[in-house]
């Protein structure tokens, strides 16, 4: 048994070593929260290797697991396939049919895994075109499709337990684990080849930046496994004991969180606004004294400094602040939720200070697909937590900042290249350095700050470079704004297409006499709406250079979901899909 992992697999060996587990992973299944002891998924795992084996996969198979949801299943046919030397490679289950069909023959899957129906019948859609794929098997019943119980029944005898134990320990750290395709706006889909040592060594590497976790610690997990930072942080929970509860999804987080009672759990930054929204909704509900507490705790919480950087009256003031208010807060949320990690797109400054306040510290980290991903992360402990920052570069990987403020990162995370793709292997690699196509500083404390996205950067016709993130970002602090793209390159000035939080125009609306008869078609075209929004932009605008500030803005009568593909699954804009579906209101916006 492995005192340290190498591999993969190596962490549930690990874990029945150390820990032990009786609620390792756990998923809610008929309304009840279903426990996997530590002991039990090796045994389904090796159950799962001994299947896999007689249905005669081979190292270095590739075999494909989409899962709408994140659930104990997903994590026992990760382990199953590593550890017989063949390759996981999740896909987003939100993307097309067409998109699976090209994943499943670019990567040449010959199996592959899936959730629920909805997903089955994408995947049985895309299976047409895919001529190496020999079966499909789900996780729920589903009528007609193989249901993975029979693999569990298939390896069940373990007579060839031996040969699973001889592919174990063939595998090597920097044999190849994964295949994950970005889910990019443009172009075909990339493969990032990610090694075992990749992510182990990415694992190791952070745990210097993870709280300290008690065994048993309740850990909350939503963002999709797919995606590489949840997935790592996966490992990174069980190699410290946590207890893993999967989500049931975006919708039922408030009700997952107040069952779990977490002490940890990893957000993006659009989930922390919408929290933050709807606390301030039910302040703005309240009469008399509470109300006046309510919102100074709130104006008291945004001056937040770390490390009692405001002085002792301060803190005074916000113990009293915490006792009154932000102890409600943290009891909504479970009453045990200390740390929260943040990655995915930028968190607004006003959140991190907000939730700090509230004893609920939000560690922004940052990192690509391509770095396994972290590269850098916050940690209130040791002084390593600036707001406004993505923290300190993490221990054995290197970051230089480019002559023209591109971050280049070189470590043993970085990706062995794109599958079947040198040519963009080589378009993103100088020599060890991977170019992240983001701009940054690091300060002369260490801290890395991300300034921009280098492609996203552009420049008006008369010669001024924007930044539209950092214009978003301004511009979501206003609760009218939900969405927001800024826009104008070649243009002679920025503009932005923005979805507005339709619930809370609404709920601003009734407040004003204002009804929206129809449909947010209505909403949109309303003139006090316009004037509102108008007023908004114009005030957050005002932090900006004359020619950096939005001129013109149109509103969009849909919401950006992931569902119909104007977000990634990390909830990120698609700038080119937006453009596309929006190319109306962009020309309307440049029409003089």
């Amino acid at each position: 048994m492995p005192t340290k992992a190498t591999r993969l697999f190596d962490y549930p060996y690990i874990q029945l070593k150390e820990h032990n587990l009786s609620k390792a992973l756990n998923t809610k299944v008929n309304g009840k929260w279903v426990a996997t002891s530590t002991e039990e998924l090796i045994q389904k795992t090796n159950a799962i290797s001994r299947a896999l084996l007689r249905l005669g996969v081979k190292p270095n198979d590739k075999i494909a697991v989409i899962s709408t949801t994140n659930r104990t299943e997903w994590t026992i046919m990760d382990f199953g396939v590593l550890q017989i030397g063949a390759q996981n490679v999740p896909i987003y289950p939100t993307i097309t049919a067409k998109d699976y069909a090209y994943i499943f023959n670019h990567a040449e899957t010959t199996y592959c895994f899936v959730s629920d129906e909805e997903v089955y019948l994408k995947a049985k859609e895309a299976l047409k075109d895919s001529p190496t794929i020999k079966e499909i098997f789900s996780f729920d019943e589903i009528p007609g499709c193989k249901n993975w119980n029979e693999l569990l029944a298939l390896g069940a005898d373990e007579a060839n337990q031996d040969k699973v134990e001889k592919r174990k320990d063939a595998v090597k750290p920097d044999d190849l684990a994964t295949l994950i395709y970005t889910s990019g706006t443009t172009g075909t889909p990339k493969g990032v080849m990610l090694t075992h040592n990749n992510i182990v060594s990415n694992v190791n590497d952070s745990v210097p930046r993870l709280p300290v976790i008690q065994e048993g610690t309740n850990i909350l997990s939503f963002l999709p496994v797919c995606h590489v930072f949840e997935r790592m942080l996966h490992y990174l929970y069980m190699n410290a004991g946590g207890n893993i509860y999967f989500g049931e999804g975006l919708d039922k987080i408030s009700e997952n969180i107040k069952e779990v009672k977490p002490g940890l759990m990893s957000v993006v930054p659009r989930l922390l606004e919408k929290v933050y929204d709807s606390i301030l909704g039910k302040g703005t509900a309240l009469r008399g004294i509470k109300k006046v507490l309510f919102f100074w705790a709130v104006r008291l919480g945004l001056k937040y400094e770390p490390y009692e950087a405001n002085g002792w009256w301060y803190e005074k003031k916000l113990a009293i602040a915490r006792k009154l208010i932000f102890s409600k807060w943290k009891e909504a949320l479970g009453g045990n939720l200390d740390t929260m990690v943040s990655g995915s797109a930028a968190l607004q400054p006003r959140l991190s200070r907000i939730f700090a306040a509230a004893e609920m510290y939000v560690m922004e980290g940052y990192g690509l697909t391509e770095t396994s991903p972290v590269i850098s992360v916050n940690k209130y402990d040791g002084n390593l937590f600036k707001i406004g920052s993505v923290g300190k570069i993490i221990r054995n990987v290197e970051v230089k900042i480019a002559k023209d403020g591109e971050i280049l990162v070189k470590g043993p995370n970085v990706m062995q290249g794109y599958y079947k793709d040198p040519e963009r292997t080589a378009d993103v690699m100088t020599g060890d350095w991977f170019h992240t196509g983001d701009k940054g500083e690091i300060d002369a404390n260490g801290f890395l700050t991300i300034t921009g996205r280098k492609k996203e950067i552009f420049k008006t016709s008369g010669g001024k470079y924007v930044s539209p993130a950092l214009l978003e970002n301004e511009m979501k602090k206003s609760r009218f704004i939900e969405q927001i793209m800024v826009v104008g390159e070649g243009e002679k000035m920025p503009t932005a297409i923005i979805q507005p939080d339709f619930n809370y125009v609404t709920e601003w609306g009734k407040r004003h006499g204002i009804l929206f008869e129809f449909d947010n078609e209505d909403l949109i075209s309303n003139e006090k709406v316009l004037a509102r929004i108008q007023k908004e932009v114009d005030e957050h605008n005002e932090v900006f250079s004359k020619w950096e500030k939005i001129k013109k803005f149109k509103l969009t009568p849909e919401i950006w979901g992931i569902d119909n593909g104007l977000l990634t699954p990390t909830m990120k804009p698609k700038r080119d899909k937006i453009k596309q579906k929006y190319i109306h209101l962009y020309n309307e916006l440049y029409a003089d």
